[in-house]
C-alpha cells in the first residue's frame, strides 16, 4: 500500500504517523495491532485528512458545473423568458451540499489549534480485570440550552442546571459500576435543545423555548461531556464515545463529537466514534448494540435494519440490542432477534410538553453486559436521587 505523499502535506504529525502505519502493515486491523490502538483511529485520520485536502483544492470530488460557491450545490433553477422565447434572466437556487458540510464540519477539528487539541490529562489506567464485562452508559435526551420556566412546567430549567443534573448522574453511576475494562458513553441525541441561534427545530420549524445564546450552550455541554469520559476513564481502562444525532442537534452533535475528538486526541484510552452516520453499531463477543435517536424510523423496523446493515455481526451474535431516545420514556420490545429500548431524559418538560399533558419520570442507567450472556446488570439514578445527591455535596 503506497502513500500518497502530497496527501499527507494536509496532514498533522499524528496523522501522517497513523496513514504511513496503516500502508505499512497493508490493514488497520494490522497496525492497530502492532501500535497497540484502536484500527479506527487510522481511518478517521485518513477521512479527516482527505477532507482537509479537497477543501484546499487537492484532488477535489465536487461537482462544481453549475459555477455555484463551495460548499452550495445547484438545487433548481428559475428562468424568466422574453416574448420571444427568448432567456431574459436566470435565477440558480442552492442549497448546502450535505457531503461538503461534513467535510467541512471534520475539517474543524484540524482548525481548533492549540487551545482545544490535545488538552486530555494524564489519567492514571486503572487496574481492571473484567475484560469480558461492558458497561454502557446510555443518556437519554440531555436537552442542554432548553429553558423551562417552573410557574408554567412545574419546575426550572437552564444550562447550569442540565450541567450539575448530568454531572451528578454519571458520577453516581460511575461509582456503582463495576471496573470493566470497556465502557461506552452512549449520547443518545438531543444533546443540545436547539442546533443554532434560531430557536427552532430544522426540520418542522417548531419554536423552542431556549436559554441564553448557542455559543455558550455549546461550551458548557461540551465541558460537561468532556467531565463524563474522564470520570469514565478514571474506573475503566478503554472508553468508546458516541454522539448520537437528534432531530434538535443535526449540526451540533457532529460538531460536538470533533470537539471531543480533538480534546482527546492525546489520550490513546478514549475513542470518539465521529461517524455522521445516523445507525451506530457495536459488537462485544456474542452481544450486538445498535444505536439510534430514534426520530428517522419506526421502532418496528430497527431488527430488519440491523441484520441489513450488519449480516456477519447479526449472525455471530445471540443477544442483540437497540438503544434509542426521542420520546423520553422508557419503552421495552422484545421484537425478532432484538430487544428495542427507548430511554427516559433527566430533563423535564418544556412549555410545548407540560401543555401536552407529558408527564414521564426522569432517570439515567448504567447497563452491564457480558460478553457470552448479554445484559447481566442495570444500575439506575432518578432525579430525586440527583437532587439528594447534589444537598450533600
Amino acid at each position: 500500500m503506497e502513500v500518497d505523499e502530497q496527501l499527507l502535506e494536509y496532514a498533522t504529525p499524528r496523522q501522517a504517523e497513523l496513514i504511513r502505519a496503516w500502508a505499512e502493515h497493508g490493514s488497520t486491523r494490522k497496525a492497530a495491532k502492532a501500535l497497540g490502538l484502536n484500527s479506527t483511529l487510522f481511518s478517521q485520520a485518513y477521512e479527516r485528512v482527505k477532507a482537509k485536502a479537497a477543501l484546499k483544492g487537492y484532488a477535489p470530488n465536487f461537482d462544481m458545473l453549475k459555477r455555484v460557491p463551495e460548499p452550495f450545490v445547484v438545487k433548481g433553477t428559475s428562468t424568466l423568458y422574453g416574448k420571444d422565447g427568448e432567456q431574459k434572466l436566470q435565477w440558480v437556487k442552492t442549497k448546502l451540499d450535505d457531503e461538503q458540510r461534513f467535510m467541512m464540519l471534520q475539517s474543524f477539528a484540524e482548525s481548533l489549534g492549540d487551545n482545544c487539541r490535545d488538552k486530555s490529562p494524564d489519567i492514571p489506567a486503572p487496574e481492571t480485570d473484567l475484560s469480558s464485562m461492558l458497561a454502557v452508559y446510555p443518556m437519554g435526551d440531555p436537552h442542554f440550552g432548553m429553558f423551562s420556566w417552573a410557574e408554567e412546567t412545574g419546575e426550572d430549567f437552564d444550562v447550569r442546571i442540565a450541567e450539575r443534573d448530568l454531572s451528578t448522574a454519571v458520577a453516581r453511576l460511575v461509582d456503582t459500576a463495576p471496573p470493566t475494562d470497556t465502557a461506552i458513553v452512549l449520547n443518545l441525541g438531543d444533546f443540545f435543545h436547539a442546533d443554532n441561534d434560531r430557536k427552532m427545530t430544522s426540520r418542522s420549524g417548531n419554536i423552542l423555548d431556549v436559554d441564553t445564546r448557542h455559543a455558550k450552550v455549546m461550551r458548557i455541554g461540551a465541558l460537561t461531556m468532556v467531565r463524563a469520559i474522564e470520570l469514565a476513564a478514571a474506573k475503566h481502562r478503554k472508553v468508546i464515545v458516541r454522539n448520537v444525532i437528534g432531530n434538535h442537534d443535526d449540526h451540533s452533535s457532529y460538531a460536538l463529537a470533533l470537539i471531543l475528538d480533538a480534546y482527546f486526541n492525546n489520550n490513546p484510552r478514549v475513542t470518539i466514534d465521529c461517524s455522521p452516520a445516523n445507525f451506530w453499531y457495536f459488537q462485544f463477543g456474542r452481544v450486538l448494540i445498535g444505536s439510534t435517536h430514534g426520530h428517522t424510523c419506526k421502532l418496528p423496523d430497527l431488527p430488519a435494519i440491523m441484520a441489513n446493515d450488519r449480516p456477519e455481526m447479526w449472525g455471530d451474535t445471540k443477544f442483540r440490542y437497540w438503544y434509542t431516545g426521542h420520546v423520553h420514556h422508557e419503552s421495552v420490545k422484545d421484537l425478532v432477534g432484538v430487544r428495542v429500548e427507548t430511554f427516559r431524559t433527566l430533563a423535564p418538560n418544556d412549555a410545548w410538553g407540560a401543555a401536552s399533558g407529558y408527564r414521564g419520570q426522569r432517570d439515567m442507567h448504567c447497563i452491564v453486559l457480558h460478553e457470552k450472556y448479554g445484559e447481566v446488570d442495570r444500575h439506575r439514578v432518578n432525579i430525586a436521587m440527583v437532587r439528594d445527591l447534589q444537598k450533600r455535596n
